[in-house]
């Protein structure tokens, strides 16, 4: 397992003050407390990896069968509905929405749920509230990227919107617009808890999944294409 590179500053600040505050434990106190410096470096350690745990990025094997549509996040189904009034291109109109949300203890990194000609990116500046609230996801802080994806030889529109949550502050999204995205490739993560949704034509997919259900980015089938 590797940490992902969006949590550089993070985790590499992270390492650096563990490594100075351990070092300085030992100066000052090895010689007349090391048991003082003892729980210092465990405390300190065991900060550091629970801040890289956050970042890490475990290798995922990704379903062959090309008509698989997969999870882009780590986390818990909390809902499924249609809309009526989803409008960035190339998708507009009527859209079946799968939110997901990601707590802390997910892997936060986004993967794309088939391959992906991203055609439009829009950022949408507003709230923190807490990514289980019903209203965050018309509220809050969110990146979507939409364009035309494919399965197995079929084109359709698909979004994958990243949401801010009450912890999460930064939402990284370094793709660009003309930029294509393979299917179960990472393109990008929500820092802390957090809320993916993405948003699929309603009558192409049999859906295989349900509300609760506990999912993984890359792995996870949400849907297949109807035969």
């Amino acid at each position: 397992m590797t940490l992902t590179h969006y949590g550089i500053r993070e985790w590499g600040t992270a390492g650096v003050a563990a490594i100075v505050i351990i070092a300085l434990a030992w100066i000052f106190l090895g010689g007349r407390c090391q048991l003082c410096a003892w729980i210092i470096t465990a405390v300190a350690a065991l900060l550091f990896f629970c801040i890289a745990a956050f970042f890490r990025n475990p290798v995922r094997k990704i379903p062959t069968d090309p008509a698989l549509l997969l999870s882009p996040a780590d986390g818990t189904v909390r809902d499924i509905e249609v809309v009526t009034d989803f409008d960035q291109a190339p998708f507009k109109g009527e859209a079946l929405r799968i939110g997901i949300f990601l707590s802390v203890f997910n892997v936060h990194v986004n993967r794309a749920c088939a391959d992906l000609k991203v055609e439009s990116k829009v950022y949408r500046p507003g709230e923190y509230l807490d990514a289980r609230h019903a209203d965050c996801k018309k509220r809050n802080e969110a990146m979507t990227i939409a364009g035309t994806a494919e399965l197995a030889g079929v084109k359709f529109p698909l979004a994958i919107r990243q949401i801010s949550g009450a912890i999460a502050r930064r939402i990284v999204c370094p793709v660009q617009v003309d930029s294509f995205i393979a299917r179960g490739a990472i393109y990008g993560m929500i820092k802390f808890g957090s809320r993916t949704e993405i948003y699929i034509p309603k009558d192409m997919f049999d859906l295989k999944i349900k509300i609760g259900d506990k999912i993984c980015a890359g792995t996870s089938v949400i849907a297949e294409l109807k035969k």
